[in-house]
This record gives C-alpha cells, sequence and structure tokens, in this order.
C-alpha cells in the first residue's frame, strides 16, 4: 500500500482498517480507480470503509471487484440509474448484502433473469412492479414458512423454493439493485399491537417508496396489507419502530429478530414516513383478523369468509389469504369492543363457523382450523330468513319459532331476536327519544339527561331519578325537576330525571308510571346501548315516595334502589328480596312522621334480611340534626348502588300484588290480569331441581324458565302449595324467546322455555 493510500484511509478513518487487512483489498481499490476513475475509487473505498468485520476476513478482492463491475454496468445501462445520486448509489446500489444473509455472488445471476422482466421500464418505479411481479414467479421461491431460517440468501431460498417477508425482501432488494435502483430492506421488530414482526422492501425513484416483496399490487407503489399496522409504529419506542437498512452507519442498528444481539447491520429509523399523527382520543376499536387453518399449524386455506354479528346480520366479507401470503397478511374487520358473533367460512361448497367474542380493543387474531369448525346450522339459516322478511309479514306459525333449541342455540338465538329487536325499536322510538317525551294514554313523560363517564364494553348504566314536589303548582314541580337533573353524578353512566306526567300528590307511583319507565329503559337500552342490568332508580322527597313504591313492584327491572327523605305510604318492603335497597332521612325530617316512618323501615329491613339469608340487601342512613335537606350526604347512595348488577334469576321471589297489578315479575308469569288481586303473595323457591311455588297462587300461573336458571336439559319438578304439577324437561323454543323480547327488551331476561300445568 502506496504512503498515499495510508494517509487516504487515515483521514477516512480506516487506518486500523488497513493494519488488520494488510492491504488485501488493495487490488480491489487499484481495479476500481483504473476501471472507474475517481468515482470508482470512492465507491470502493466507501464500500470497505462500512463493510461489517466479519467480511473483512471472509471476502476477496475478486469477489468486491464482480460486484463493482456489474454495479457499475447497472448504472451505465439502465436510464433511471444514471440519475440516482452518487451517495445513493454508494449506499444502497453497491452493497452486496442487505442484512447478515450469507455472502455469494448474486448480481450477475439477477442481472440476468432482471434485465428481461424490466425491458420495457421507463422508470425504477415501472422497473421494481414488473421485477415484483414476474421474478418470484421466475425463480420459484414464494412466501412459506417452512423456510429453513429468515435471513435466507437468494441461492439458499431458490434451493428450497421458500422463504418468508426477510428471505423475499432480501431478493427483491437485491434484484433491484442488479439494474441499479437504490433498494434496502425495512422492517419492524414488533407491531405495536404485538402480533410480530414483519420486513418489506423500499426502492428510491426520486423519493422513497415501498412494495411487499413478492406482494405486487397492481395499483402501485406504497401499497400493502401492513400500512394499518406500520401507521400505528411509535419512533419513540425501539421495538415497536420501523427501520431501514443502511450500509453507512448512523448510530442506529436494524434489530435483527433472527439475531437480536447483533448491531452489524446500520439503519436509519424511518418510523415518521409511516406512522400517522396521533389525532386525538379516537374510539377504540377491535379489530378482527381472521385466518383458515387445514389443521392446526398446517396449511392456510383460502376461503370466503363473512363476519355475523350477534343479530344474525352479515357486517362485511372477504377472503381469507393463503399461500405465497405473508403470515401476518390477513382480512380485518373493525367492530366496536365487546362484539360477539360468528366467522362464517365457505369453502368449496361446504359452510362452517367459528365463535368469537367478546373482542377485546386493538388487534385481535382468529385462527380457525376448518376440521374443528362446526357446520351451520340449519335452525339458523331458517331464522336469518325468517328475519329478512318485513317485520309485519313474519309468520308467527313458522316452524323455525317451535323447533326444539340447545341451550348453545337457544343463546344464540336469543343474540339475535335481540338485536333484531332492538334495531326496530331504534327506528320505531327515535322520534320520541329525540323529543325526550313518551306518551302513553293521553299522559307524557319528559326527561333530561347528562351522561358521565366512559360506556363500558357492556353499556353504560342508566340512573332514573325522580323528583319532589307533589301536589303542587305545575311551576313548583319544574323547578324540582330543574333541580333534580344537577342533584347527584354517578361516576359513569346516562342519569335521566324525568319529569312526572301529573301534579298529583302521588305522582311518582300512579299506575301509568310502570309502562312509561319500562319504555324509557327500553328505549335507552335500544337507542343508547344501555346494560339492562344495570338500571338503578332514585328520588328525593316526592320522588323517594316514588322509590318506595316502584321498587318492590318493578324490583326485577333495576340492579339498586334509593329513597331519599321520601314517604312510604301504605307500600310493602317484600317485594324487595332481590334488590339491594338504601334509604336515607333527615333525622328531623319530621313532616308526615318520615323520619319515625324511616326508622321503622329500616328495623323492618333487618329483620327481612335476618330471616332470609342472601335476601333484602340494604343499607339505612339516618342523618342526625338534619331536616328535610340532607346536605347532599345522601349523594353516598350513588358509589353504593353501581356496586350492584341486577339478579335477574333469583333462586328465590317474593312477589307481592301492590297498588299497581302486573302479570310479570322475575320468571313468574299470569297470563290474564284479572287471575290477581290487591295484596296477593306467592313465593317461589328453587331448591336443587325443584321450583316450590307457596301462597295464594293465582289460576294460569306459568314459570318462564332460561337456563341462566337451571340446566333445561334435565328434568324440573315444579310442586305448588306440597302438590307436585309438572315433572319434565322443558322444551327451548325461538317463539318464548320473542314472546319475552316482546314484552321487554331485554335479552338477560328472556326466557327460552315455558312451564305450564294449567
Amino acid at each position: 500500500m502506496t504512503a498515499l493510500r495510508r494517509l487516504l484511509l487515515a483521514f477516512l478513518g480506516l487506518t486500523s482498517l488497513a493494519t488488520a487487512l494488510g492491504g488485501a483489498f488493495d487490488p480491489f481499490v487499484q481495479h476500481a480507480k483504473t476501471a472507474y476513475g475517481d468515482f470508482g475509487e470512492r465507491a470502493a473505498m466507501y464500500l470497505i470503509r462500512y463493510m461489517p468485520a466479519a467480511d473483512q476476513t471472509s471476502l476477496t478482492s475478486e469477489y468486491l471487484i464482480e460486484n463493482l463491475d456489474l454495479a457499475m454496468h447497472a448504472r451505465t445501462n439502465f436510464p433511471w440509474a444514471r440519475l440516482v445520486p452518487e451517495e445513493l448509489f454508494f449506499n444502497d446500489v453497491l452493497p452486496y448484502a442487505v442484512f447478515d444473509e450469507t455472502r455469494e455472488p448474486w448480481r450477475a445471476d439477477l442481472l440476468a433473469k432482471s434485465r428481461e422482466l424490466v425491458r420495457d421500464a421507463k422508470t425504477a418505479t415501472e422497473a421494481t412492479q414488473a421485477l415484483n411481479r414476474q421474478l418470484f414467479k421466475l425463480i420459484n421461491v414464494h412466501y412459506n414458512t417452512g423456510r429453513k431460517r429468515p435471513n435466507q440468501s437468494l441461492s439458499e431460498s431458490v434451493k428450497q423454493g421458500r422463504a418468508t417477508c426477510t428471505g423475499l425482501s432480501i431478493i427483491l432488494a437485491q434484484a433491484c439493485r442488479s439494474v441499479g435502483i437504490p433498494a434496502r430492506a425495512v422492517g419492524t421488530p414488533l407491531w405495536v399491537n404485538e402480533r410480530g414482526n414483519h420486513t418489506w422492501t423500499e426502492i428510491w425513484d426520486q423519493q422513497w417508496l415501498f412494495t411487499g416483496a413478492d406482494e405486487y399490487d397492481a395499483a402501485g407503489l406504497n401499497r400493502g396489507w401492513f400500512v394499518g399496522d406500520a401507521s400505528q409504529a411509535r419512533a419513540d419506542i425501539p421495538r415497536y419502530s420501523i427501520y431501514a437498512t443502511s450500509w453507512k452507519p448512523g448510530g442506529v442498528s436494524f434489530p435483527m429478530v433472527w439475531n437480536r444481539m447483533s448491531t452489524t447491520v446500520a439503519a436509519v429509523n424511518v418510523t415518521d414516513r409511516y406512522a400517522k399523527p396521533a389525532a386525538g382520543a379516537a374510539a377504540p376499536a377491535s379489530h378482527l383478523g381472521v385466518r383458515l387453518f387445514a389443521k392446526p399449524r398446517g396449511e392456510r386455506l383460502v376461503a370466503k369468509v363473512q363476519i355475523i354479528d350477534a343479530g344474525g346480520h352479515i357486517f362485511a366479507d372477504s377472503e381469507t389469504k393463503a399461500g405465497r401470503a405473508d403470515l401476518n397478511d390477513m382480512p380485518r374487520f373493525d367492530l366496536t369492543p365487546g362484539s360477539r358473533g360468528w366467522v362464517r367460512l365457505t369453502l368449496g361448497k361446504e359452510t362452517r363457523e367459528v365463535p368469537f367474542g367478546p373482542l377485546p380493543a386493538g388487534d385481535v387474531t382468529l385462527d380457525a382450523v376448518w376440521p374443528t369448525a362446526t357446520k351451520v346450522p340449519s335452525l339458523i339459516y331458517q331464522l336469518e330468513a325468517w328475519l329478512a322478511m318485513p317485520a309485519g309479514t313474519r309468520p308467527t306459525n313458522a316452524p323455525v319459532l317451535s323447533a326444539p333449541l340447545t341451550a348453545e342455540l337457544a343463546a344464540r338465538v336469543t343474540s339475535i331476536l335481540t338485536a333484531d329487536r332492538l334495531q326496530r325499536l331504534a327506528v320505531e322510538r327515535r322520534a320520541e327519544f329525540d323529543a325526550k317525551t313518551i306518551t302513553l294514554d293521553g299522559k307524557s313523560l319528559r326527561w333530561k339527561s347528562r351522561t358521565y363517564g366512559t360506556a363500558p364494553t357492556n353499556g353504560h348504566s342508566l340512573w332514573i331519578s325522580m323528583h319532589g314536589g307533589g301536589g303542587a303548582p305545575a311551576a313548583v314541580n319544574d323547578q324540582q325537576w330543574e333541580n333534580q337533573i344537577k342533584l347527584y353524578e354517578p361516576a359513569e353512566g346516562i342519569y335521566v330525571a324525568p319529569r312526572a306526567p301529573t301534579d298529583t300528590w302521588n305522582l311518582w307511583h300512579e299506575g301509568h308510571i310502570d309502562p312509561m319507565f319500562q319504555r324509557l329503559i327500553d328505549d335507552h337500552v335500544a337507542l343508547l346501548g344501555v346494560n339492562p342490568d344495570r338500571v338503578y332508580i332514585m328520588g328525593y322527597s316526592a320522588g323517594g315516595d316514588g322509590v318506595w313504591q316502584l321498587a318492590p313492584r318493578m324490583a326485577d327491572r333495576f340492579a339498586a334502589a334509593a329513597m331519599m327523605a321520601g314517604h312510604p305510604n301504605e307500600a310493602s318492603m317484600l317485594g324487595l328480596r332481590n334488590l339491594p335497597f338504601a334509604l336515607f332521612m333527615g333525622g328531623n325530617d319530621s313532616a308526615y312522621n318520615r323520619n319515625r316512618i324511616a326508622r321503622e323501615r329500616s328495623v323492618e329491613l333487618d329483620q327481612l334480611a335476618a330471616a332470609d339469608p342472601g335476601g333484602y340487601i340494604h343499607m339505612a342512613r339516618i342523618y342526625e340534626g338534619l331536616g328535610h335537606w340532607m346536605n347532599r350526604k345522601d349523594a353516598e347512595a350513588v358509589p353504593w348502588m353501581a356496586g350492584f348488577t341486577r339478579k335477574a334469576w333469583p333462586g328465590k321471589i317474593v312477589w307481592l300484588q301492590d297498588d299497581v297489578l302486573a302479570t310479570r315479575f322475575y320468571w313468574l308469569q299470569v297470563a290474564d290480569k284479572s287471575a290477581v288481586h290487591e295484596k296477593q303473595k306467592v313465593v317461589a323457591t328453587l331448591d336443587q331441581r325443584t321450583i316450590r311455588i307457596e301462597g295464594e297462587v293465582p289460576a294460569g300461573l306459568s314459570l318462564r324458565v332460561s337456563d341462566a336458571l337451571l340446566n333445561l336439559d334435565q328434568s324440573i319438578t315444579v310442586v305448588v302449595n306440597g302438590k307436585k304439577v309438572f315433572s319434565g324437561k322443558p322444551v327451548r323454543q325461538a317463539a318464548n324467546i320473542l314472546s319475552s323480547l316482546q314484552e321487554r327488551a331485554d335479552a338477560s331476561t328472556a326466557a327460552s322455555a315455558v312451564i305450564r300445568w294449567n
């Protein structure tokens, strides 16, 4: 090595390299200068300056000379190559390696194959598209997870006929370089959703553009199945960043997942080219991906895929990927967190299903295995056909409604029929909901509402809060209504303050209130997705009077109740057996003896709870020294109530007809209201597989049952006042579910079977 050369190496920081190699690459540098002048010498020095240490002792000048000659040939013979700036040519055309793959002389082979493929191309983009479309077919290498290792060289992948994303990206990058196109591999060690890593290819055509290797898209570059995943990348978190390979070091190394400790491959962080800037707090979503396999860990299959939502509707359809497609290349469907449903797959002439949900927010992958997927029950097809008819024309005697159901089918039919019922209600009730006015039998219930917190995946809670006033001028009750909407603030939920339809003393416990409140609940379930198992009722003063009355007789509708400063009149507490109940009273609130009666009712609830373990959960607060206004101390009711979810199928029911006669209470039902009368009491208890009914049992009483109460596949015995009246297995039918939902838009209490004996 000449002194001038050593000075040049020293200037370039290569003194140690020259010493270590003992001038091993002098022939290469000399050839480059002789053949290509100063440009060639700069190219040679660039290549050896940033050469990985392992290559310094394993490669020869002959290898490097062939690599340089073919790169220079491409620069001269392809029009786009002549436009490549020097730095890009040195960094992204000239290098003989992409990653740490086996070093081999690939340029001559790829140039021979690629030259013809890019013959008609006018630009680097057109040439890249031509290579991506045809080269992998020509060399018969495609995506297959059965490859030996990810970072295979060209010949290793050709020998196997298979490679994964990294091996394919190496081939495409090298093919592009063989015809003078700057190219580099790009990838992430881990997607933000932590579904895995991925590698693809970038080429330079006046700017960097990307494409998936062996994933030709006729629509052009900067497209790919991974765009959505890449848009979530994080430049500030290394494992979630996106990197591009570089020959010249820049302080960052490419995180090779197959060689995690290695820092031999330089890189640049290009995350900002892919990631979308944060656009504020977007609503959470579930991204359901679907893959279909012939057997566990086996080959993937191409099949038609449909997402069937809980209502039996086809939400979306697509096709699964197989063969050459990347393992993470799959159809994805955007759903609401908490969604349930079925992935319906059609392979040839056969259709099968796999259930999904409830889905969490973020990316979720469902790996279906064809042999274990279940055939779609014919009854589901029949039900979907029945629901496809206009609601008014659906035959009520359709065989699908009376066909016996398994427990699994009953649950699915309930979901489907509930979704249909809520969908129709949402249309029917939209006008009254928007007007916040329910009118029944000439009376109108108006309401105000406020929403607090973020809705859980199973829906917001609903808080019905009744105002005070009572037998007073409308203006007084209006003022109380205005006050009630500001009185309590749940941490989460839709807080509703209704305006009583009348201005009478008993404004909240007249007979029209019960159906109006049921309609209010149904409207919020249908139009706002309220969770029917988390509906709460409360009220102050005259509103408290209403709670005393409504909570026991409508206990099956609520999760908890709270009475503030109200008077119970003659209302019984017996119906509260399964409804957590709180009462709040000022110790000095002596009008109408409210304070004294509150203390008495508190003792009564204590006694009921002691006599009936598990029943009559309650709390009582008598605030000594306070009058009718409790200085908001009663707000402690709200978090206490929020801790309860409705007990929709209790093992014991105490049903007392009180003031407003009812035909349904929990899982008891009477066909004809004329069979019930004031103060009629029925107690029903589930004792293992025997249901015992005692008291003044009305004619026509029946039991609305479901597997949520007890296993309907086993025999059930019903004993009424000591007499066995039924023994057998109830038959689950869609007709029963449909009838339940027509009465109340409430999937939680829908009965799949009915037990009758008279």
